[in-house]
This record gives structure tokens, C-alpha cells and sequence, in this order.
């Protein structure tokens, strides 16, 4: 079967030449000798006027971490609950407009660890930059080069290119890493912003198109496949007299514990419970866009404070379009294609089932969608993991495959904090998680199988796709080497011109692609719960910390310089104790384990706001602190974007009220 057309790849090469092009020519005449050489490449000589705030936050942004991993997600059992993420953060978006901007422009900051050398002390400008640094280039730089190499090698498994193994993880990160690098680069934020306004467009497109392909298919799909994949056991004979939408309805409707339709899930869900939607999705919200460098580094590069608002409302805007077009998609891949889905996992399975076939002496771990498919092999992993751990294997539980699941999952965690007492090198090991379906191909699965060949309309997807993961990483190079560039070396050499400061962040951003790349190929692996789900847990170790000193730095002119230091470096050892709690033997801290990540970080959040309340009651400054004032930024607002603002809050408790 041909998979990608000549009229394919003429279009893709063309729409990426020219972004490029575009890019790179706006980007031309910023001498990197000049007065204003680092912020001409670092903040785009603070020009960018709202549309292009606005598209190039939603290019930042969306790439194939959403649509591999929250189409993943969707695919899975959250469903249309992982739409949070994009609805939620329309409101948060408006918000960062109004309470956090007009501080930024108004102290004309290059960084925003830079923020908190001036509210608090240099200490916690260094502590942040380095974290940010390390989280930026080791979790979203990597995971976006993974996302992208994973739809190469799904859609060209068995392909090669001059020799290379297109099917190979490891082959696509170093494609996806090493173009990024060359583009950022050549161009700094300015081309950035460039290629972005066509990028962002084309991708809200892309995902149309994809959209409208996912729907028809879902309307003429054979009724007993579709069956097959309901969570409320609509029968074929039904499906046969619906329409694509009425299928869709019925196919992914149930309960809010299993249906994908419900934006709640229940309090015992681990990844977005319904208490989560009240408190603690709103702190890596407001962390992600408010306090980002990738993300803000755009806003940081306005021409005024009235462009930079209105560009971030009109992303805002956009935000709500994103569920349609990367969440729904994602379900019904697992409607349509899964199959392939169940295929993608045994590829990722091989690995470690060699290993059990030569007899590794490890405990394996698998999840209930691999019991119920592989029931046999899931009792031969049960009856191994009981001979290491000394258990008698019940022969009724073997006739039911959920049960070797959970008898299995309470024999790995029993062991698991076993291993706190036992000896060095007598731990129990464990294997890689087993899965049933590979959620993270979804959205690949989608492409290869529905999008027609020959036609260009596949080559332009797959260039708005590649326009995004280059657009998300040129974003997140940038963002890191201006850290490591104003925040560590510029604080190092004090002396250093306009064209050094350039040249290190170009350095910067091969050093930094080159780390990236080398992590990349890990997050393949199971153990990681899917792409999204990393991410996003990463972040709890510093995002409720940062978010607090940042709040009571914006809000509480008395709170001390040291209250600083104290919120970044408390953080992470919080959630670090809730996270591994299950491993200390302390009964509170076990109970607290079991919360999903995002309550974890609610808790860390207070507990940290509590702590800053009484060193500040204590300890509170006997006048504020005076911020630096950019005197040549426009800090007026205009009328018609709060307005545009209102509207934008108001679309989103709409769509909140629909799909409750």
C-alpha cells in the first residue's frame, strides 16, 4: 500500500520551505552587534503586535504532545475529561492577561526567573532558572521530540530513508530534534513568531480536516467492529440505523466512571478526578501560561501591554477550538482503528516478553486491557510473579482475567514497599509496564488510515504537524537558552557584549537539542503511562511552588525576600514525600500517595501558601520592594479587549454547561 503520494510530499515540502523562509526572512536586519542585540533575538526587539502573540502561543503550545498524548488520553478511559486542560486554560489565559502582564511589561524582564531576583534575591532567580531550565529541556523538549517521532514511526513503520529505519524511535528523535535546532538557531523568537502566524493557522486546519475524515469514517464503519469498543454495550443491530454522530454519542456514552462524554470523573479517578477540576488543575494552568518562559516569552515580546493582552485572549479564544479537533479525534481512533491500537502495544510488549521468556527473575507488571486480551500469558505472569514472591496462586482467580489483574497489582504493591526493608541487592525487580493497547498511536493510527493519498491534502497535514513540533521546539530552545544565556551567564560575565550574549544562546540551543534528543527515545517507554501523563506529573515538583511565590511576589507587597527561596526549595521536597509516601511505612503519607498527581500538587500549593502567610505575619517587609519600570512600554489597556475577555469566560462556562 502507498502511503504518502508524490503530490504528498511536494506539498509538505513546499508549505515547510516557505514557513521557513517567511520565518527566517522577518527575522533578517536584527544585528546580533547592535545595542539591542539580545533582545532583538531573545524577545523579538519586544515588537510582536497581538495576532502574532496570539497564533504563536497556540503553535507554541499545541503540538504533537497534544495530539499524541491528550488524543491518547481521549483514546483511553478520560475521554472528553482531558478537554480540561485546553478549556480550563482559556480562563486561566485571561486571567494571566489582566493580573500578571501589566507587572511583567511594566519591570521589562527578559526572563521570568529574572521577576524574582528583583521581588525577592538572587538566590531564588538562580534556583528557579536552573530548575526551569533542566524541567524545560528534559521533560517538554523531550517528550515534544518523542510525540514527533512517534508519528514517524508509526505512520512509516518499515520504511527507510537513506538508510535510515524510519520505524525506529530513536531514528525520529534525531530527525524531529535536529531540524528544530537548525531553525531556532538561525532565527530567535522573531522568526519564530513568523512561522508560527502560519504554522498555528495550518494546524487548526489540519485538525479539521482530520476531524472531518474521523467522523465520515465513524459513519460508514462495519457496526460490529464499532460495538466491539463501547463502554456501554450498545448492540450492532442499533449501531447499523445510526448516523456517524448518533454513533459517536452512543458508542462513548455510560456512566462518568467509564463513559468518555463526561468532563467529571469520579474522586477516585488517578489522573483528573472531579476535585482536580475545583483546585489542582488550576495550578499547573496557571504555572503553564503564566509563568512558563516558553509560553511567556511571547507576551514578554510585546509591542504594548494592550497588543500583549489581546493576544493572549485571542489564543484564549482558540483554546476552546483545540478539544474538537485533538480530543474527539482521539476517541474515536479507539472506536475506529482498535486493532492497530492493540497492534502498537505488541510492538512495545515484544521486548519485555523476551524477557520473561528467557527467564528473567523480575516481577512483571501489566495492565487490566493486556490481562483481558492476553489472558493466558497474563496467568504464565501471575503463577511467575507468585514463585518469586513465596504466593499461592488461587485457581479460581486464574479463571478471570480482571482478578489476575488485581490480585497481580496487590502482589506488586505489597512488594514494592517491601523493598524498603530488604537488603542491597536483594530488592525485587520490576519490569516495564505490559499494555494492551499503545494509546499514544492513536492519533498516527488516525493519519495513516483515513487521510487520502495522492491527493496533497495528507502531505499538508503532515506539514502542519511538522510545522507544530518544530514551532513547539524552536519555542522551548529559545525559551532555555534565554535562561541559561540572561539568567546564569549574563550573571557569570557581567561584561559580556551583544554578540557574546547571542552566541551563547546559540550554543545553548545545541547543547540543550542535543540532551533532549538523547532522552527522547526513553519516554517509549510504557512505564511512563503515556506521554501526557509524564509530563504533566513532572511539573507538580516545582509548578505549586513557583505559582505561590509568585502570587504573594504580585499581590503581597509585604511578604519578605526570603519567602522566595523558601516556597522553591520546600515544593518539591512536599510532593516528593506525598508521591513515594507509600514507600516510608507512615500511615498518613501512604493515605496521601494514593491521590492522583494533581491533587498532590492542590496540597503542596496550600502548604506552601500557608507557609509564605506566617513568614510574611512574621517577618513582613517594612515597605515594598521597588520593581526595575520600562518606561518605553504602552501600559494603557483598551475597552474592546476586556471585553473580548468577558466574552471568551463566558463561551467557556457555555461549553462547560454542554458537555457537564
Amino acid at each position: 500500500m502507498e502511503i504518502i503520494g508524490v503530490s504528498d510530499i511536494l506539498v509538505f515540502i513546499a508549505f515547510v520551505v516557505s514557513v521557513i523562509t517567511i520565518g527566517l526572512y522577518k527575522s533578517t536586519g536584527e544585528e546580533t552587534h547592535s545595542e539591542h542585540g539580545a533582545q532583538d533575538y531573545f524577545l523579538a526587539g519586544r515588537g510582536l503586535t497581538w495576532w502574532l502573540i496570539g497564533f504563536s502561543l497556540i503553535a507554541a503550545n499545541i503540538s504533537t504532545e497534544q495530539f499524541v498524548g491528550m488524543s491518547g488520553k481521549a483514546a483511553d478511559w478520560l475521554g472528553m475529561a482531558i478537554a480540561s486542560y485546553e478549556w480550563m486554560a482559556a480562563i486561566t489565559l485571561v486571567v494571566v492577561a489582566f493580573l500578571f502582564l501589566p507587572t511583567f511589561l511594566k519591570s521589562g524582564i527578559y526572563t521570568i526567573p529574572e521577576f524574582l531576583e528583583y521581588r525577592y534575591n538572587t538566590f531564588a532567580r538562580t534556583v528557579m532558572a536552573i530548575v526551569t531550565m533542566i524541567i524545560l529541556v528534559g521533560v517538554p523538549t523531550a517528550s515534544v521530540i518523542y510525540s514527533g517521532a512517534k508519528v514517524i514511526c508509526v505512520f512509516f513503520q518499515g520504511k527507510t530513508l537513506l538508510g535510515l529505519d524510519l520505524g525506529n524511535i530513536t531514528v525520529g528523535c534525531w530527525i524531529i530534534g535536529t531540524l528544530a535546532a537548525l531553525y531556532v538557531f538561525a532565527g530567535g523568537l522573531k522568526a519564530c513568531a513568523w512561522a508560527d502566524l502560519i504554522q498555528g493557522a495550518a494546524l487548526i486546519l489540519g485538525g479539521v480536516v482530520i476531524a472531518y475524515f474521523a467522523m465520515r469514517a465513524l459513519g460508514i464503519a462495519d457496526p460490529e467492529a464499532l460495538a466491539s469498543t463501547a463502554t456501554n454495550g450498545v448492540s450492532a443491530d442499533a449501531l447499523k440505523e445510526m448516523g456517524a454522530l448518533a454513533r459517536f454519542q452512543a458508542l462513548n456514552a455510560g456512566d462518568w466512571a467509564t463513559g468518555k462524554l463526561h468532563m467529571v470523573k469520579p474522586a477516585s479517578d488517578p489522573e483528573i478526578p472531579w476535585t482536580a477540576l475545583v483546585v489542582g488543575l488550576w495550578i499547573p494552568n496557571f504555572f503553564y501560561w503564566g509563568l512558563n518562559q516558553y509560553i511567556t516569552q511571547r507576551t514578554l515580546g510585546s509591542k504594548s501591554l494592550d497588543d500583549g493582552q489581546k493576544g493572549i485572549v485571542f489564543a484564549a479564544f482558540l483554546k476552546l477550538l483545540i478539544p474538537f479537533l485533538v480530543v474527539i479525534p482521539g476517541i474515536l481512533a479507539f472506536n475506529l482503528f482498535s486493532g492497530d491500537l492493540h497492534h502498537q502495544a505488541n510492538v512495545k510488549n515484544e521486548y519485555i516478553l523476551k524477557q520473561f521468556e528467557r527467564g528473567d527473575a523480575k516481577l512483571y507488571v501489566f495492565t487490566d486491557t493486556f490481562a483481558e486480551m492476553n489472558s493466558d500469558k497474563a496467568q504464565a505472569l501471575l503463577t511467575h510473579n507468585a514463585g518469586i514472591l513465596g504466593q499461592a496462586v488461587d485457581s479460581t482467580v486464574l479463571s478471570d482475567a480482571q482478578q489476575v489483574y488485581e490480585v497481580n497489582s496487590q502482589w506488586l504493591a505489597a512488594a514494592e514497599k517491601q523493598n524498603n526493608t530488604r537488603a542491597e541487592g536483594q530488592a525485587f525487580k520490576f519490569s516495564d509496564k505490559l499494555v494492551g493497547y499503545d494509546y499514544d498511536a492513536a492519533f498516527p493510527t488516525l493519519l495513516k488510515n483515513l487521510l487520502p493519498v495522492g491527493y496533497g491534502i495528507l502531505g499538508f497535514v503532515l506539514a502542519a504537524i511538522f510545522g507544530a513540533v518544530v514551532s513547539s521546539l524552536a519555542s522551548m530552545l529559545n525559551s532555555a537558552s534565554t535562561i541559561a544565556t540572561m539568567d546564569i551567564y549574563n550573571k557569570v560575565k557581567s561584561s559580556a557584549s551583544q554578540f557574546e550574549l547571542v552566541t551563547a544562546g546559540r550554543v545553548f540551543t545545541v547543547l540543550f537539542v542535543l540532551i533532549a534528543i538523547l532522552i527522547a527515545p526513553n519516554l517509549d517507554n510504557p512505564k511512563f503511562g503515556g506521554i501526557f501523563t509524564f509530563i504533566q506529573e513532572f511539573q507538580g515538583f516545582i509548578s505549586p511552588g513557583v505559582l505561590a511565590i509568585f502570587l504573594f511576589g504580585l499581590l503581597v507587597h509585604r511578604t519578605p525576600r526570603f519567602a522566595g527561596t523558601v516556597g522553591l526549595l520546600l515544593n518539591p521536597v512536599l510532593y516528593g514525600t506525598i508521591k513515594w509516601g507509600n514507600l516510608t511505612g507512615i500511615g498518613f503519607l501512604e493515605s496521601l500517595s494514593t491521590l492522583s498527581f494533581l491533587d498532590r500538587m492542590a496540597v503542596c500549593f496550600f502548604t506552601v501558601i500557608a507557609v509564605l502567610t506566617v513568614i510574611t505575619l512574621l517577618k513582613p517587609l517594612p515597605k515594598p520592594v521597588d520593581l526595575p519600570v520600562n518606561e518605553k512600554m504602552d501600559i494603557s489597556t483598551s475597552k474592546s479587549t476586556k471585553t473580548f475577555g468577558y466574552v471568551v469566560v463566558a463561551l467557556t462556562l457555555a461549553l462547560y454547561v454542554i458537555f457537564w
